[in-house]
């Protein structure tokens, strides 16, 4: 079963159908909306600020989500992919962007809908990252616009793929699902 703590009396709260994986941490104030996963290794830490995911949000393996002290909270929108080792400290994520494998989000970033950053980028404080747009490097820079269709196909593809992978651990694994659709 996950490591799910309360600390200085705030429980997560987890929409329905939401699987974690049996080494996954989530403590504090954090809210999950419905569908979402959080994977091996994963870190959801709410301990200082509020931490907001919304619906079929897949965060991999590795990740770890924290917040900057009664500064810079996280907001998560739907159908959102962070992927492997990937750390967001403090950021805003909006709907289905998709966050490459081992990227850094720092403290008060923007992502907007359907961006997606590169694997291993570093996204630094206060950046702006407009919707459909892909950024990449270290530090991040703009790289190029996404044409719509493509980004809603590959990063809407993906979280919805991590519904099915989810799936396949609570069937055989039921005591790994949170809140289910009765």
């Amino acid at each position: 079963m996950a490591l799910i703590k309360t600390i200085q009396g705030l429980t997560p709260k987890f929409g329905k159908n939401c699987y974690l994986s049996e080494n996954a941490t989530v403590i504090g104030e954090v809210e999950m909306g419905d569908d979402c996963s959080v994977w091996f290794n994963a870190v959801v830490r709410g301990d200082v600020n509020y931490i907001k995911i919304g619906n079929r949000v897949n965060i991999q393996d590795g990740s770890c989500l924290h917040t900057l002290y009664k500064k810079a909270a996280i907001e998560i929108g739907d159908d959102v992919t962070i992927g492997h080792n990937v750390t967001v400290h403090g950021a805003k994520i909006g709907n289905g962007a998709l966050i490459g494998m081992g990227a850094t989000l720092l403290d008060d970033c923007h992502i907007g809908d359907g961006a997606i950053i590169a694997a291993g980028a570093l996204v630094l404080k206060n950046t702006e990252v407009g919707a459909g747009e892909l950024w990449g490097g270290v530090p991040a820079k703009f790289i190029k616009k996404v044409d719509p269709d493509q980004a809603k196909e590959l990063n809407v593809g993906i979280a919805s793929h991590y519904l099915t992978y989810s799936k396949w651990f609570t069937d055989e694994n039921p005591d790994t699902l949170i809140n289910p659709r009765t």
